[in-house]
């Protein structure tokens, strides 16, 4: 009997440690995931609340069916990017973009990376930049402290950045039927005068993406004749209501339009010209008359041949009519006609 009751506790002792285990593991696993995720969270300094309080553009997709790529040259002091440049100096919480940008990267918030001599971005750890080396190299004015580096407003150079080079991206998305014009990375250049001569350095490039949720928090005027009319730098890139000349376009050779036209202004000025139409026509390919002809609506309308051509007036009635019916633009890039099966306005094509 003894014997029995010992097994039979023995028995209960295996079960009793087997399911303890597991749970004790889960727990284990549940408390390092929550570390994980907290650390991560530090990392970023900011929190997944904070980004659903200011949500942002979403980011591109790998596999668009087209895309371009460009990089712009963006005045501040052209009236349409002023709202990028005042205040020189912050006055209470409003500041401009580069003082912005530069805190952010002093704080560690973001990160920074070298521009290279060919003017190519390159986004990996080895070209990052340490913001107290950068100090030292732009020659800004710095104090140490207890607490870290200490800097005046004063000191930061906003003044001198009055340039920003953009990359930005036009793609199509066939996942969404939508055009888009997103900003991809940011440069700020300081340019300095002298004798009458202008020194332009680039400082470095910053990713969109990284800098958004940021750039939602913060506001800028948009106006001159109404003061009022205020919105998030986050909205006026992804609205791009920035302007800029176009001075480099992704292409094999990795060469800007300067070197390509040989640094001919007037050849310039018409390949810029060249490209924005470009990318004009493209659009209107996607929404217009061009793009119906090119879709599957067009086989709706093309009558069958059997021995010869069809004159206009052996057609159906009803052919005709949706001949000379104009597609309607739509959310999308679906047209809709008195029928209610799907219209295709682009499609993929395997070459």
């Amino acid at each position: 009997m003894k014997r029995s009751l010992l097994i039979f506790a023995f028995f209960n002792f295996l079960i009793a440690t087997a399911v303890a285990q597991p749970q004790r593991r889960r727990t284990t696993t549940q408390q390092q995931s929550s570390a994980s995720a907290a650390q991560k969270s530090n990392a970023n300094t900011m929190t997944t609340r904070a980004q659903l309080s200011f949500p942002t553009q979403a980011t591109m997709s790998e596999d668009v069916v087209w895309r371009r790529d460009i990089y712009r040259e963006v005045d501040l002091h052209d009236d349409a990017n002023a709202g990028l440049y005042y205040p020189k100096e912050p006055v209470g919480t409003q500041m401009n973009l580069f003082t912005y940008i530069f805190k952010l990267m002093m704080r560690g918030t973001i990160k920074a990376y070298e521009y290279r001599l060919d003017g190519n971005e390159l986004f990996t750890d080895s070209a990052r930049i340490k913001p107290l080396q950068f100090l030292k190299d732009q020659g800004i004015y710095f104090e140490r402290t207890d607490k870290g580096v200490r800097l005046e407003d004063s000191d930061i150079p906003s003044k001198e950045v009055t340039a920003y080079y953009i990359k930005e991206s036009a793609y199509y998305d066939q996942a969404t039927s939508t055009f888009h014009t997103k900003a991809l990375a940011l440069c700020p250049i300081w340019v300095e005068e002298w004798g009458g001569e202008s020194e332009r350095k680039p400082l470095f490039w910053v990713k969109y993406d990284e800098l958004a949720p940021f750039l939602a928090k913060q506001t800028i005027m948009t106006s001159n004749l109404n003061n009022a009319a205020t919105m998030s730098i986050d909205d006026f890139f992804t609205l791009n209501m920035y302007k800029g000349k176009i001075y480099k376009t992704n292409n094999m050779l990795g060469e800007s339009l300067a070197k390509i036209c040989g640094n001919d202004s007037s050849k310039i000025s018409a390949e810029q010209r060249r490209i924005e139409a470009e990318l004009k026509e493209f659009e209107s390919h996607i929404w217009g008359d061009d793009a119906k002809n090119d879709s599957l609506d067009s086989v709706s309308v093309v009558p069958l041949a059997k021995k010869g051509k069809k004159s206009a007036a052996s057609r159906p009635a009803a052919v005709k009519k949706e001949k000379t019916a104009k597609p309607r633009r739509s959310s999308g890039s679906a047209s809709s006609s008195g029928s209610s099966s799907a219209r295709v306005t682009v499609r993929r094509q395997r070459h």
